[in-house]
C-alpha cells in the first residue's frame, strides 16, 4: 500500500458518492433510513437519529466491501504465477470502465443492473440501517460499479489480504464521509442539492478521465 493507493482509493469512494444513482437519490436513503417521509423540501427526522441510522448503513456497507476487498487479493494471490498477465489484464479493464465513466464507449453489459425484488422495508432501529447497507451494497448498480470494479481490480494485485481490505476499507471511507455530511448538512434544505445535482455528469466524466 502507498500513499498514492491510498488516495486513489479514498477518492474512488468520493466519486462514486457522485454517482448519478447515489448522490441525487440520497433523500430517499436517508427517508429509508428514518422510517420518515420527505415534505416541504426536508428529511422529518432528528439529527441524532439521522446521523446514528447514517453510521448503521456505512458500517453495513464497508462490511461487505471488506469482504469484497479480501476475496479480490485472495483470488489475486492464487493466481500469482501469471501476475503479469494479470496486472495487464486488469489495466486494460480499469482503461475501459474510465472509457465508460467518460461517455466515450458506451458498452451494454457494463450498464445492467440487478435489483431486490422486493424493496427493503423502511429502517425501524440501527440494526436495520446496517441491513440496508448490507443490502446496498450487494447490489449491483452500473455507476458505481465501475469505480468499484477498477478499485477491486487494484487489490486484487495486493500483495496481502490485509492490503486489499484496507483499499476497499478507505474507499468505503470516501463513499460514507460525503454521505453523513450530507445527511448532517442538507437534510433539512434539499433545494441546495439540486445545484451539485447540475455538475454530476461533468463530474462523472472528469472521473473516467482520471
Amino acid at each position: 500500500m502507498t500513499e498514492v493507493t491510498i488516495w486513489l482509493a479514498f477518492g474512488a469512494g468520493v466519486i462514486s458518492f457522485l454517482s448519478p444513482c447515489i448522490f441525487p437519490l440520497v433523500p430517499a436513503y436517508l427517508a429509508q433510513l428514518t422510517g420518515t417521509t420527505i415534505s416541504e423540501n426536508q428529511i422529518h427526522a432528528e439529527r441524532r437519529m439521522i446521523v446514528s441510522r447514517s453510521l448503521g448503513f456505512i458500517l453495513g456497507f464497508t462490511i461487505i466491501f471488506l469482504i469484497l476487498g479480501a476475496s479480490s487479493t485472495f483470488i489475486g494471490q492464487f493466481f500469482a504465477r501469471y501476475n503479469t498477465l494479470i496486472e495487464q489484464l486488469g489495466g486494460i479493464i480499469i482503461v475501459i470502465f474510465g472509457l465508460q465513466m467518460a461517455g466515450i464507449i458506451s458498452i451494454r453489459a457494463l450498464l445492467s443492473e440487478k435489483k431486490m425484488k422486493h424493496n427493503p422495508k423502511k429502517s425501524t432501529s440501527f440494526a436495520s440501517s446496517v441491513v440496508f447497507g448490507l443490502v446496498f451494497a450487494a447490489g449491483w448498480s452500473p455507476c458505481i460499479g465501475l469505480v468499484l470494479g477498477a478499485i477491486l481490480t487494484l487489490a486484487s494485485q495486493a500483495e496481502t489480504m490485509t492490503s486489499g481490505m484496507v483499499m476497499l476499507f478507505v474507499y468505503s471511507i470516501g463513499l460514507g464521509i460525503p454521505f453523513l455530511l450530507v445527511a448532517l448538512l442538507y437534510s433539512r434544505s434539499l433545494n441546495k442539492m439540486k445545484k451539485i445535482n447540475k455538475i454530476i455528469p461533468r463530474i462523472q466524466k472528469i472521473s473516467g478521465i482520471l
